[in-house]
């Protein structure tokens, strides 16, 4: 995919974070695991892990995160709720990892060494690799929410124009539309995306 070009990041205000530590909101929580779920699967398995295994680390994170939401202090200064998710979900990964080591080997599963031989990789990659999963899973959630509120013909303009980055005239003559509504399209359907995604996690995403 195109880079999405995108004005910068806004300063980050952790909504969903602090609609998730109200005591009750069970609608929150749910859509916290809506999002997050998919998102910590991809990055286990991106990581080398089998499906079932990165389907359980996801799950454990998710406990972990449960266990400990309602202490945890929001300081913007000190790291966002997104960091503080990247530490459980890398912890989890370090546990994993130690605990294949200490089994015994040889059994025609995937041995630990093989593992890390293929997902050999410093922290900072480790931690894009998260940042890429994390932005990529909520403009994936946000374009889920309002795809079938848009006309599918300036749906395919936005995709065209915002995320191929294709000339305007082109995609114009293409759908049959006049350039200012593809703009328009483009327009509306980038304010909505941005809607959402920053009652999430009040970042606007620079996609890759």
């Amino acid at each position: 995919m195109e880079r999405f070009a995108v004005p910068s990041p806004l300063k980050t205000r952790p909504t969903l974070l602090l609609r998730l530590r109200e005591s009750g909101d069970r609608q929150s929580w749910d859509e916290f695991v809506e999002i997050y779920t998919p998102m910590l699967y991809r990055f286990f398995i991106g990581r080398g892990l089998q499906d079932a295994d990165a389907a359980d680390l996801g799950q454990e994170v998710m406990r972990s995160v449960a266990r400990a939401i309602a202490d945890f202090d929001y300081d913007p200064e000190k790291g966002s709720f997104r960091s503080w998710l990247y530490q459980i979900a890398r912890n989890k990964l370090n546990d994993f990892f130690k605990k294949r080591a200490r089994q015994p080997q040889g059994s025609g599963r995937t041995t630990v060494m093989q593992v890390v031989e293929n997902t050999a990789t410093t922290e900072r990659s480790l931690e894009d690799h998260f940042e890429l999963e994390h932005r990529l899973r909520l403009f994936e959630w946000a374009s889920e929410q309002i795809k079938e509120n848009f006309a599918p013909h300036n749906w395919t303009a936005f995709e065209r124009l915002a995320l191929k980055q294709e000339d305007a005239e082109t995609v114009a003559g293409d759908l049959g539309l006049t350039l200012g509504s593809v703009y328009v399209a483009k327009s509306r359907i980038t304010a909505k995306l941005r809607e959402l995604i920053e009652s999430i996690d009040g970042e606007w995403p620079d996609l890759p």
